[in-house]
């Protein structure tokens, strides 16, 4: 019988990679350290040198998926605020990388929110955990400054929009969308949200916050 190795060349990632594999094939419930040491062939006791628990694991996978998805987000404007990009342009990349991230990882997406609200969330994941909707919240303070977008409070003009973006996430994750919606149906939530967002939205009839 061949002995596993103690030692890994990076086993925080190692870990952090397979827990993610696992996590997508089977769920938070059925990820278990020992298992995750036996499927990169280390020790069992190795990981408890990074991670003391189950739990803590599930923390650091939370606190990863927040800083790709806020890199995600922000990668998604690279270019377009140098360009001078329509407040449309800029919300139209950074809906497409939000909703992109969700599809690709529904399951860590779950975690994220779940860990997110946890009692027991460390303070450094709360702050990245916002990271990624403050990019948001700052493109929309822009279009309002340019006059792009409606004046209001601005967590009450953003609001619909993650609302909007979130919920077709989750039907496209679901497969609850028919067939015949699901090319443009991303399209049409988008121009839905920039309509909603106009200056002029009142009196073209449509409902803004009061």
């Amino acid at each position: 019988m061949t002995r596993r190795p103690y030692h890994h060349g990076d086993l925080p990632t190692a870990l952090l990679t397979r827990a993610e594999q696992a996590l997508r094939e089977r769920g938070p419930e059925a990820l278990s350290l020992r298992e995750l040491a036996r499927d990169i062939g280390v020790s069992p006791a190795a990981p408890s040198r990074h991670f003391k628990t189950k739990q803590a694991l599930l923390d650091a996978l939370a606190l990863t998926g927040f800083e790709r998805l806020a890199q995600a987000i922000t990668a998604s404007q690279e270019n377009l605020g140098a360009a001078g990009a329509s407040f449309g342009d800029r919300l139209d990349a950074a809906a497409r990388a939000y909703v992109g991230f969700a599809v690709d990882n529904a399951a860590l997406l779950d975690l994220m929110f779940s860990v997110k609200h946890s009692p027991q969330a460390s303070q450094e994941l709360g702050a990245i955990a916002h990271r990624w909707s403050e990019r948001l919240l700052g493109l929309i303070g822009d279009g309002q400054r340019s006059g792009e977008v409606r004046p209001g409070q601005l967590e009450r003009v953003a609001l619909p929009i993650f609302a909007a973006l979130h919920g077709y996430a989750g039907l496209a994750v679901s497969g609850m969308l028919p067939p015949e919606v699901t090319e443009h149906g991303l399209d049409d939530v988008i121009a839905s949200i920039l309509r909603e967002c106009r200056p002029d939205a009142e009196q073209a009839g449509l409902p803004t916050p009061r």
